[in-house]
C-alpha cells in the first residue's frame, strides 16, 4: 500500500477504527481516540474525579490479572456491575461509584487504537471535552503539517467483526476537529473537514445521538443516563493524556 492513506501534508487528519489508527500512526505526533458512547467518555468521567485509567485491550479473564498487576480496580461490562464491583463502562455508573485511585478499563476498540500510536502522544477525546482537547492540542503545537494530529473515531462492530462507522463517534471526532480549527489549526485534510462539517451541521447533538442506532440501543437496554452524559457538550475541561500506561490529567 502506498502512503496516500496518511493524508500527508495536512495538520489535522481523520480516520476510523484500529486499522485506520495503526496506518496513520506512522506519520503523526498526536493521536486522539474518540469513542463517545463507551470508552473515552468513561475515561473522561473517571479522570475528572482523579482516577488514573489503565486501558486494556481484552475483555476476558486476563483483565483481572492485569488489574492485580498494576494494583487497580477492574471495570466490568455495564450489565455486570455489582455492589462489590461498581465500576463499569457506564459513565453514569462511574459517576456514582466510590473513588478508586487506579482503574483498569477493558475496551478492545479504544485501547487498541490508543496502543497503535506507539510513542506519539495519545489523548482521549469526547463530546464532553472536545473544546478543551482542541485547545490543549493547539497550545502544544499539534495540528500542523510538522506536528500532525490524527483524530480516530472508534466506531462499532457488525456481528461479523467488521467495522461499523458510528454516528456518535463521527460527531465526537468532528467536535474535536472543529475545536482545533477554531484555535487556528485550519490545515484540515478533506476527511477531517468532512467530520467537522458533520458536527457543525447538527442542530442538537444530544437529540441526534439519542435517536441514532447506538443511542437507541443503549436507551432500550436501560442506559439512557449514559447517552445523556456522553452528549453533554463541553461539560468538562479535563484532557486525559496517556502517560505511563494510564490516562490522567496532565500537570
Amino acid at each position: 500500500m502506498g502512503d496516500w492513506f496518511l493524508q500527508a501534508g495536512h495538520g489535522v487528519r481523520f480516520e476510523w477504527g484500529p486499522a485506520g489508527a495503526a496506518l496513520l500512526a506512522k506519520d503523526t505526533a498526536c493521536l486522539v481516540v474518540v469513542d463517545v458512547l463507551s470508552f473515552t467518555t468513561s475515561v473522561t468521567v473517571a479522570v475528572e474525579s482523579g482516577i488514573r485509567v489503565f486501558p486494556y485491550r481484552w475483555r476476558d479473564e486476563t483483565a483481572a490479572a492485569f488489574a492485580d498487576q498494576v494494583g487497580a480496580s477492574l471495570a466490568v461490562g455495564r450489565s455486570k456491575a455489582t455492589g462489590t464491583s461498581p465500576w463499569s463502562l457506564s459513565p453514569a455508573a462511574l459517576q456514582r461509584a466510590p473513588f478508586t485511585p487506579r482503574l483498569v478499563l477493558p475496551s478492545p476498540n479504544g485501547s487498541t487504537i490508543a496502543a497503535a500510536a506507539g510513542d506519539s502522544t495519545v489523548v482521549a477525546g469526547s463530546l464532553r471535552n472536545s473544546t478543551a482537547v482542541g485547545r490543549w492540542l493547539a497550545d502544544r503545537g499539534y495540528g500542523t503539517a510538522e506536528q500532525p494530529a490524527v483524530v480516530v473515531a472508534a466506531g462499532e462492530r457488525w456481528p461479523d467483526g467488521s467495522l461499523r462507522p458510528a454516528l456518535e463517534d463521527l460527531l465526537g471526532a468532528g467536535a474535536v476537529i472543529a475545536a482545533l480549527r477554531r484555535c487556528g489549526r485550519d490545515q484540515l485534510s478533506p476527511e477531517a473537514a468532512m467530520a467537522a462539517a458533520a458536527f457543525d451541521g447538527v442542530e442538537d447533538v444530544g437529540v441526534a445521538i439519542a435517536d441514532c442506532a447506538s443511542g437507541r440501543e443503549l436507551i432500550e437496554w436501560g442506559y439512557a443516563d449514559d447517552v445523556a452524559i456522553a452528549t453533554e457538550l463541553d461539560a468538562s475541561e479535563v484532557v486525559p493524556v496517556l502517560t505511563g500506561g494510564a490516562f490522567s490529567a496532565p500537570e
